[in-house]
């Protein structure tokens, strides 16, 4: 299974035969790879330059993946950087408190390297994806495709790249009833390794996005039935 060409990945992992092996399968895959061992390497490889994406596991030395994940995402320079936590445990609480903590993806070692590549390129798409210069508005919430940007009124929405592949696809789908398992497949590619749960916690990240610009009424649950985006009250 091949990775997106040329792209570039940061693997912070300290244990050196799972980030070697990870690097291996990766390169194989045709990606570029770079190397950290604790958080501490990893923000100064950051601010050297970023990558296309950070493979982070959770548990370092010197500070949780989960920490570098919150930091990431509360700074401007790196907010949109997509990222994938590694982690041994698979508790559910962890795996939601991953993805409220920033995290794009989550993943339960151990996996296969084929996996892995499945999942980055899954997070890569969703983070560059897009294409025409359509602008779609709705309530004085506009999603810019070509620039990747949201903004309400004059203010720019922060939105991580799942968030963002979220909204756009229902500003484009308005007033219809989608469910987990059509989400899963619409935003996901029906990725299998993705879980039902795993929605409800970016519609909620993607509410408390929306609810400081007063918006996060737009995006409506349905009992029993899913997900609606939509202006009127049902």
């Amino acid at each position: 299974m091949h990775g997106m060409s040329g792209k570039q990945i940061l693997i912070v992992e300290d244990e050196r035969p799972i980030r070697e092996m990870i690097a291996y399968g990766l390169r194989r895959a045709g990606f570029e790879v770079r190397e950290a061992e604790d958080c501490r390497a990893a923000r100064e490889q950051l601010a050297d330059k970023q990558p296309d994406l950070l493979l982070l596991d959770w548990m370092l030395p010197d500070m949780s993946g989960l920490e570098l994940a919150k930091l990431l995402k509360r700074d401007k320079g790196t907010r949109e950087l997509p990222i994938i936590l590694l982690t041994a445990r698979a508790e559910e609480t962890d795996k939601v408190a991953g993805l409220e903590g920033g995290a794009d993806d989550y993943m339960t070692k151990p996996f296969s390297p084929r996996e892995l590549v499945a999942r980055i390129n899954a997070v890569l798409r969703r983070s560059e994806a897009g294409g025409g210069e359509d602008r779609i508005e709705f309530q004085g919430l506009a999603l810019d495709r070509a620039s990747h940007r949201v903004t309400a009124g004059e203010r720019t929405v922060p939105l991580g790249p799942t968030e963002y592949r979220m909204l756009e696809f229902f500003m484009s789908h308005p007033e219809r009833v989608y469910s987990r398992d059509q989400l899963l497949n619409r935003i996901w590619g029906g990725n299998v390794y993705v879980d039902e749960r795993t929605i409800d916690v970016h519609i909620r990240r993607l509410r408390k996005a929306l609810e400081d610009y007063g918006c996060d009424h737009l995006i409506q649950t349905v009992r029993g039935a899913g997900y609606r985006f939509s202006a009127l009250t049902h």
